[in-house]
């Protein structure tokens, strides 16, 4: 499980000309490592994410996820990609109101094709992975907003996708809720084997990462003084 992106390229129309969003950028992912993505807000963060989780296609270069590049995929092969292969944690949990902790995984696992049985089981071996199985029943308006990322996390782990795409998970956390929080996306991709990308612009909390890369104007470097 890993994931490649090689001389991205990414240019959205601007007036009369284009403007650059991802300028040649190549990241390599290995399986069972965090590679936390940090920049200025405009730098290029959210579409080098969206790249990934070929939400868009670059003007140029190749995404390959889990040795498979989407190279000429049609619509309905990259929507049955992200499907199989990739978990997305977005910025707010974004949890149905109405569905318990448990039926959020629940509703992901039936979408992957998983039996109901197999869904619970996951399900619910998920939510005491995170810390949450004596909040199964719990209801989003009934959780904090820690459990709610937490939710969020264990949702994106559902159908064990071979990438993990984390976008600003503490945006809306105080400082130590978000340190845990991150701490917990570490533990579960050093455990669970998944090649995660973790875009933040809080650089308090990228001690432990195990690669840190900065991206400014669409271009992406290692940080300084960082593997």
């Amino acid at each position: 499980m890993s994931l490649h992106l090689s001389d991205v390229t990414l240019t959205y129309p601007d007036g009369d000309t284009r403007l650059t969003a991802l300028d040649g950028v190549d990241l390599d992912v290995p399986a069972g490592t965090v590679t936390a993505v940090t920049g200025p807000s405009g730098s290029g963060k959210s579409s080098l994410l969206a790249a990934a989780a070929t939400l868009i296609t670059p003007d140029r270069g190749t995404v390959v996820i889990d040795g498979t590049s989407t190279d000429g995929m049609s619509r309905a092969e990259l929507t049955a990609l992200r499907r199989q292969k990739i978990g997305i944690v977005f910025q707010q949990p974004n949890l149905i109101a109405s569905l318990t902790a448990v039926e959020q995984l629940q509703a992901i696992a039936h979408l992957g094709g998983r039996s109901p049985a197999a869904a619970r089981d996951r399900a619910t071996g998920l939510l005491a992975a995170v810390g949450l199985a004596d909040r199964a029943g719990r209801r989003p308006h009934q959780l904090s907003g820690g459990q709610r990322q937490r939710v969020n996390i264990a949702r994106a782990l559902m159908n064990d996708p071979a990438v993990l795409l984390v976008d600003e998970p503490t945006s809306a956390l105080d400082s130590e809720r978000g340190a845990a929080v991150i701490e917990l996306i570490t533990t579960l991709t050093h455990r669970g084997g998944a090649a995660t990308v973790l875009v933040t612009h809080d650089r308090a909390h990228l001690d432990g990462l195990d690669h840190v890369v900065e991206i400014v104007d669409g271009s992406l470097s290692s940080l300084a003084g960082r593997r």
